[in-house]
């Protein structure tokens, strides 16, 4: 009688299982009927909101803007760059503790926060900069609530909604930052033009706003017609809490992530230094200004090109093959560099190093949803964005001193070369670790 009545208790909870895996499949289906979006109007919102994202409006447009402010302050350019260091510094340290908080409380609440706050704190730039030390102050809470402007919350929206296509979705999303790069420095030299520094500052502080801020609420992570905002960020909170994966505290002591970690370093590191100064390193080998010019800009294309690439390939070949090829370009572009002083070596040179600088980020987003699930994708997503954001900025700081030191680049050339092949090993090594993630045992 036990066992019959044991068998029959097994049979009615299997068809209560199944029923409730069917009810919440319906539901889940009836939600992206009523209030979500397709998965690609979450990738293209994810773009737009990045066109506007922490580098295009923070870093790349301080450039157009260093010298009138140097000028309204009676200061050398030195000292004003003080504040976009800190800035970038700030965000890097930041990023992990945004993440945290993305994961708890959902992408949509934290991420729509941080965009006005970023938004506010960039039109305070010109509201209310009358000393470089008020600027350095602003560029440093600007810095941290550009955390959440960065790819971590757009990445994190994305490979919660995609599987088969997540690599190229990636990529449509980091293309974003892409055409951010190459169009917010014409758009802050135009405003300065027609309305100073400080009219700059205030434009790009609602262009941040007016774009950023739709795009995520209503097509990264859509409130939906029947929840409210604070209703669609518990769900979002909680779909991260239930998702399979690893705790922070489980990536950062297994080997996959140091070793990922090691890797991303090192790229970022040779990557952005040479980046950072081939302007000056073809100058010196005779090539024209014009000429050193064109070959960044060619360099800013191909990053763009490289993100939306790298994206369509992970989607087909496992990640770290795909990372091995796109860290074997830099080196190659490094190679051309030592060995060949043309000008034509120069423009090819670039271009593979930038289709190096735009696949990281891509492999950044795609190797951790793969290794370590989605439940703490916000915080260990920001510990790698962290050491990317150091990376890139150490990185043009020793090639100058590397210059200051020597006279020459090719020291730094030959340092970097060495560290892009220790991450190609590292990869390699990394290819024996199971891409797929296996939820772990909490502890």
């Amino acid at each position: 009688m036990n066992g019959r009545r044991v068998a029959v208790w097994r049979r009615h909870r299997r068809v209560f299982l199944i029923k409730q895996t069917l009810s919440h499949e319906e539901t889940s289906m009836n939600a992206q009927q009523e209030g979500g979006l397709a998965p690609w109007q979450i990738a293209i919102g994810a773009c737009l909101a990045l066109i506007v994202g922490n580098g295009p409006i923070m870093q790349f447009t301080f450039g157009v803007l260093i010298i009138p402010l140097s000028e309204a302050m009676g200061t050398d350019r030195g000292t004003v760059s003080t504040a976009l260091l800190v800035g970038l510094v700030t965000t890097g340290v930041a990023t992990p503790w945004i993440g945290r908080l993305m994961d708890r409380h959902g992408v949509r609440r934290v991420g729509s926060f941080c965009i006005l706050a970023f938004a506010l704190l960039t039109a305070a730039c010109g509201w209310f900069s009358h000393s470089v030390a008020t600027l350095i102050l602003l560029y440093f809470f600007a810095g941290l609530f550009a955390a959440g402007q960065t790819p971590l919350a757009y990445s994190k929206a994305i490979t919660a909604a995609f599987d088969r296509q997540r690599g190229l979705a990636l990529g449509v999303a980091a293309a974003g930052v892409g055409i951010g790069t190459m169009l917010m420095p014409m758009v802050a030299q135009w405003l300065l033009s027609h309305f100073g520094w400080r009219g700059a500052y205030v434009g790009l502080g609602a262009l941040t706003a007016l774009i950023a801020l739709p795009a995520l609420t209503l097509m990264v992570v859509p409130g939906g017609k029947n929840r409210t905002g604070s209703q669609a960020s518990r769900t979002d909170a909680a779909g991260a809490a239930s998702a399979p994966g690893w705790t922070a505290r489980q990536a950062r002591s297994s080997g996959v992530f140091w070793m990922m970690a090691g890797a991303f370093f090192l790229v970022a590191l040779a990557v952005s230094g040479t980046i950072a100064h081939i302007v000056p390193l073809l100058v010196d080998r005779n090539v024209s200004p014009q000429a050193a010019a064109a070959a960044i800009s060619t360099a800013g294309l191909s990053l763009l090109v490289g993100r939306v690439f790298a994206g369509w390939m992970l989607d087909r070949y496992p990640a770290p093959y795909v990372a091995i090829l796109f860290f074997c370009l830099p080196l190659a572009g490094q190679a051309l560099l030592l060995l060949n002083h043309s000008q034509h070596a120069g423009l090819v040179a670039a271009v593979l190093i930038g289709l190096g600088l735009g696949a990281e980020i891509d492999l950044i987003a795609f190797m951790q949803s793969r290794y370590f699930g989605h439940k703490a994708f916000g915080e260990i997503y920001g510990y790698f964005f962290a050491i990317f954001m150091f990376a890139s900025g150490f990185g043009p700081f020793l090639m100058g001193q590397t210059f200051h030191i020597s006279g020459s680049y090719e020291p730094f050339l030959l340092v970097s070369m060495v560290g892009l092949g220790i991450a190609c090993l590292l990869m390699v090594a990394l290819r024996r670790a199971p891409e797929r993630v296996v939820p772990a045992h909490v502890t």
